[in-house]
């Protein structure tokens, strides 16, 4: 032992790995300060640390490294940690209440996102525009500075340009600070936040009232549809417009599907990817067996609906859905293809477990759905008929036909 001064610690050797290859570490304390030491490692490092018992287990806490601190500082700061320690204290449990404290929005933001590991890509791109949209000037401030009255004032100010939007960027913000609450806590362990300040919003009913979408293409309109479809001039979007109507599958889960995931012999195709997490297969009515033998016939790449612009797959082809919206004279979005889809299932009779099979829903309440074992060819007739409605309605059979 020896104090630990400037000319002591350069004098030092540098310990040499094990014989395993694994670094090795070699301690030396001071011996004017009991507590105080130094962790010299083969990499070359040397940083000072404090040694005491807290709360009956012996702990070693870091100070610093030697470079960054002088011996002179890093004695003191050991004073004032074993002073800490003295009167029955933790200092790193202080020094993580601390930090804890000074958490900004920006940085609990990027940890949320960290942890959440079942986001997808596209869901956290949302949620970074939402943040970036509407909590820009927030991101710096402190966590614990962000107030209900402040989120009631934001949640208006946007509310009164875009009341749904509002509301979703109010619950992208709880799901940060009910992530927050439950990972930053003070040197007792108690939450730094024990109020989400986004449950204001419940309590005085302030919320915008919002109408879930119900458009969809009536029987009669299906027709109209497949003309403006046809009238594409890209005739990998005309086709994957039309396979979102035919599946009810979500835009992306259509757009990603790859001749991989087609099986053209037990005539189904598989999404590995979707929303629940729940790879998801469904048979090929005669319809879209015959459009992706057509397709499969000039595409020798990866993806079934390729972009034209990359080589990737299809992303939102916006400027179709605006021509395919202008020739039929109303506006149309994907995601009433799925909602369409639904519609005539049901107006079918389906059985309701089918139904929920093609959609691939699931219904953590419900105890008889996880007896049944889900088989794709007891789905084949239920698309086949959605599949013949639709035609029907659309006087386009003669389509299925020709690309035979």
């Amino acid at each position: 032992m020896a104090k630990l001064t400037k000319s002591y610690i350069d004098r030092l050797p540098i310990p040499p790995r094990k014989a395993d290859g694994k670094a090795a570490q070699v301690i030396y304390r001071d011996d004017s300060l009991l507590g105080f030491g130094l962790l010299v490692g083969s990499g070359g490092t040397k940083s000072f640390f404090v040694e005491r018992r807290v709360n009956g287990r012996v702990k070693r806490m870091s100070i610093g490294r030697y470079g960054h601190l002088t011996p002179t500082q890093a004695r003191i700061r050991a004073q004032e940690m074993l002073g800490t320690i003295a009167v029955g204290k933790d200092p790193m449990t202080e020094k993580r209440a601390a930090h804890a404290k000074s958490i900004s929005f920006s940085d609990a933001f990027e940890d949320y996102l960290a942890v959440r590991k079942d986001l997808k890509p596209g869901t956290i791109g949302n949620y970074r525009k939402c943040v970036d949209g509407c909590f820009a000037d927030w991101k710096p401030k402190r966590l614990i500075d962000i107030s209900k009255d402040m989120v009631e004032k934001r949640h208006s100010e946007i509310g009164s340009r875009a009341p749904a939007r509002a509301n979703n960027a109010m619950r992208v913000l709880r799901a940060i600070f009910n992530h927050s609450m439950a990972k930053y806590e003070d040197e007792k362990g108690q939450p730094i936040i024990s109020v989400n300040p986004v449950d204001r919003l419940s309590k005085s009913r302030a919320w915008y009232p919002s109408e879930r979408r119900r458009t969809l293409l009536k029987p009669h309109e299906l027709s109209a549809f497949f003309a403006a479809t046809e009238a594409l001039t890209y005739d990998v979007t005309r086709d994957y417009l039309r396979f979102l109507l035919f599946t009810g599958l979500r835009k992306t889960e259509a757009a990603n599907l790859q001749w991989s995931h087609v099986c053209f012999d037990d005539r189904t195709f598989s999404i590995p990817d979707t929303k629940n997490g729940e790879p998801h297969t469904l048979p090929l009515p005669d319809y879209l067996l015959n459009m992706l033998k057509h397709r499969k016939r000039f595409n020798c790449g990866k993806w079934v609906f390729p972009s034209p612009l990359h080589d990737g797959p299809l992303k939102e082809p916006r400027n179709a859905v605006t021509q395919v919206s202008v020739s039929m004279g109303k506006p149309l979005r994907l995601h009433d293809l799925r909602r369409t889809f639904i519609t005539i299932a049901e107006s079918l009779d389906i059985p309701a477990y089918a139904l929920k099979q093609m959609l691939n829903h699931r219904n953590a309440n419900d105890v008889t759905a996880g007896y049944i074992v889900a088989d794709t060819n007891r789905l084949r007739q239920p698309m086949e008929k959605v599949a013949e409605f639709i035609l029907k309605n659309s006087k386009d059979t003669h389509r299925s036909e020709e690309e035979a």
